[in-house]
């Protein structure tokens, strides 16, 4: 068995739906069920012997101690995080006490827990701590994509939070011996993305008649990873990354933002054309920009392609089209994550743009 962290979320619900249509050793799913963690995304799985749903905290430290002594996974993948950099200015503590307090008792549950199991046990146990590129900070436009021995620069409190969460991480493995690995992804688009980043807010707004808000001039380049290709990349990494090392996980896209959005827009011609005939692009608004803006980021992944044999299996234009037609396909998880905190918080951040 494994223990997903953060198993209800974006990222953490296409990991754990992919592992179990790939293995049948069970996934013990722990998620808080914040605003951004759905249920809904891990329907498919009810009644499924393999997948044993938990709502809780890593920062509850007996609770995590408890499921550790019971389940004894083989790993631990930390996928559990507050992740939004625009709530992260809006309110940071939310991010403090997930990303930084919360990694910590998490790191010192499963401590305990190995420490405890079989000398024979403990060389095959791994914690993997999902990370983001954004720890990295900004980059000029002509200058080298991230490697993993960049310094880390974060300029948002949730860069910032992450940041010291890779700290805890790598400490916990110098420090103790706890194996650790730690994967620092792009930007992830597909499938049950929560609509307050940018790719499906696109979608969701131009299908609803509503405003595309696009910060500033929109220039702002990404590196752009379709879900899919990160859960395999992570499953790669729990198979046969080196304990204590760091692997970067991108796309090898960079794109503007601004030429996203033209993308999507594009597809929706095609796929949803307007009851008008007008494209959907004419929606595209652009908005002032937000506190701290990083101009550019780019993910160097070429170690995981070294050491692990691993690359995304997408492009752009197949992941993109794969998305967007996800999201046609499925108006009801729509409709149910647009009510309650999500809706009130887009009206309130791009009232602007209304």
């Amino acid at each position: 068995m494994i223990l997903v962290t953060g198993g209800a979320g974006f990222i953490g619900s296409n990991f754990v739906l992919d592992w179990l249509a790939r293995s049948d050793e069970p996934v013990l799913n722990l998620d808080k069920l914040t605003y951004a963690g759905n249920r809904h995304n891990l329907a498919s799985l009810d009644g499924d012997a393999r997948h044993v749903f938990v709502r809780g905290d890593i920062g509850d430290a007996a609770l995590v101690a408890r499921l550790l002594d019971e389940h004894r996974p083989r790993a631990v993948i930390n996928f559990a995080a507050e992740s939004h950099v625009d709530r992260s200015i809006h309110g940071a503590e939310d991010f403090v006490q997930t990303n930084v307090v919360g990694t910590f008792r998490l790191l010192e549950a499963v401590r305990a827990h190995w420490l405890a199991r079989p000398e024979a046990e403990r060389g095959a146990f791994r914690f993997l701590h999902v990370s983001t590129d954004e720890v990295y900070g900004s980059l000029a436009p002509d200058a080298p994509a991230f490697t993993e021995r960049h310094p880390y620069e974060p300029n948002s409190p949730y860069s910032a939070s992450k940041a010291a969460s890779d700290h805890l991480v790598r400490a916990w493995h110098h420090t103790h011996g706890l194996p650790v690995l730690t994967t620092n992804c792009s930007n992830n688009y597909g499938p049950f993305h929560f609509p307050e980043k940018l790719i499906p807010l696109m979608i969701v707004n131009a299908l609803a008649g509503k405003p595309l808000p696009v910060y500033g001039d929109g220039l702002q380049v990404r590196d752009w990873l379709y879900v899919g290709d990160h859960c395999s990349a992570i499953r790669r990494v729990l198979e046969a990354g080196r304990v204590g090392e760091t692997y970067n996980v991108g796309g090898w896209n960079e794109q503007p933002n601004i030429a996203i959005v033209k993308t999507i827009c594009a597809l929706l011609d095609q796929l949803r054309p307007r009851a008008d005939g007008q494209s959907y692009a004419t929606q595209i608004t652009h908005v002032k920009d937000r506190p701290g803006h990083d101009r550019r980021y780019a993910i160097d992944a070429r170690k995981i392609e070294s050491e692990l044999s691993w690359r995304p299996a997408e492009t752009f234009d197949s992941g993109i089209r794969k998305t967007v037609r996800w999201f046609l396909d499925h108006p009801e998880w729509v409709a149910e994550v647009q009510s309650g905190a999500y809706r009130d918080w887009v009206q309130a951040q791009y009232q602007g743009a209304a």
